[in-house]
Formats: C-alpha cells, structure tokens, sequence
C-alpha cells in the first residue's frame, strides 16, 4: 500500500517541522495562538488531503511556510468579512485595540519589547521577511518563495528592514 507509506512520510516531515510551523502561523495570525492554532490545523489538513501539493520546486519548509501564510490570509479575510457581516458598521468604526501593556520591567523583557516594537513598527514586506530569515532561518530565496515575491524583492526588503530596525532600536540612549 503505497499511499500508506508516502501518508506516514508526510506525517512525519509535518511532526519534525512543527514547533517551527506553529511560530511562523503564530506570527502570521499576529500573536493571536487561538487563530494560529487553527490555521495550522487547516494547514495541515490542505497538505494532508493533498489539496496543497509538494511538487519539489523549493525546499519542503520554504513550502509548508507558504502554505500557512496563504492559509492565515484567507482566514484573515474569511474572518473580517463574517465579523463584518454579523456587526454593525457603527460597531465597527468603534472597536480599538485594548491588548494589555507589557509586564514587569526586567531589562531582557524589556528589550524584546523594544525589539518586537520596532518590528511592529516596520512595513509588513520587511518585518515578514526578517522574520523568516531570523526566527525561522529561511535564506533570502525561501523567504521570497515563502511570500510570493521575487528574490531582489525580498534581498531590498531585507536590507531596508535591517536597516530601519537598526535606526530604530539606536534610539534609546541605553543600549550603547
């Protein structure tokens, strides 16, 4: 039973990536673990009933990447236009951002405020492609793969990402 055999494979390969896969889906759904989880769990099931095939063109990481982060966008638009359609305009036009601020000043948590800040800060192209590059070591080209643009794309991106953190993160006086 060949299809047994390539299913266990699959399985395999998804369980062996998938600490790295849910950090990539949470960053894709924003921090929200709830809307993560479950655009991981459609991920994996595209993947598994072979709606979303491995034709061998990038690496199988650079692919599932892609796979999650067109999976978060179509739950993304999927979720706004229900919200949109069960809320009224008048509802809408008053919901504000009520996340909590961060904990406890300790000098490390501190700077990876200050470090995911900055990251917020910076346009999407260039935050989601130093993320792949950084936190999931993708290369300049599975990271363009993983996002759908060209490598030059992606490699500008990059290099005004790092420099924009740089400037960014050189603010505070206490961190010469």
């Amino acid at each position: 039973m060949p299809g047994a055999t390539d299913e266990n494979s699959l399985c395999n390969r998804l369980a062996a990536l998938h600490s790295e896969c849910w950090g990539w889906a949470l960053a894709c759904c924003h921090g929200e673990a709830g809307t993560a989880e479950e655009v991981l769990h459609m991920s994996y099931h595209k993947v598994l009933d072979q709606r979303a095939r491995y034709d061998g063109r990038s690496a199988f990481k650079t692919w599932l990447f892609s796979v999650i982060r067109f999976t978060a966008l179509d739950h993304q638009r999927w979720s706004v236009r229900r919200w949109l359609r069960f809320a009224g305009i008048e509802l809408a036009a008053e919901i504000t951002d009520h996340r909590p601020l961060a904990d406890e000043a300790l000098a490390r948590r501190e700077r990876c405020d200050e470090v995911r800040a900055a990251l917020r800060s910076l346009p999407a192209r260039q935050a989601e492609t130093l993320r792949l590059v950084f936190f999931h070591d993708l290369s300049l080209d599975d990271a363009a793969a993983v996002m759908g643009i060209s490598s030059g794309s992606a490699r500008q991106h990059y290099e005004r990402g790092k420099q924009k953190l740089r400037q960014l993160l050189q603010l505070n006086p206490d961190d010469s």
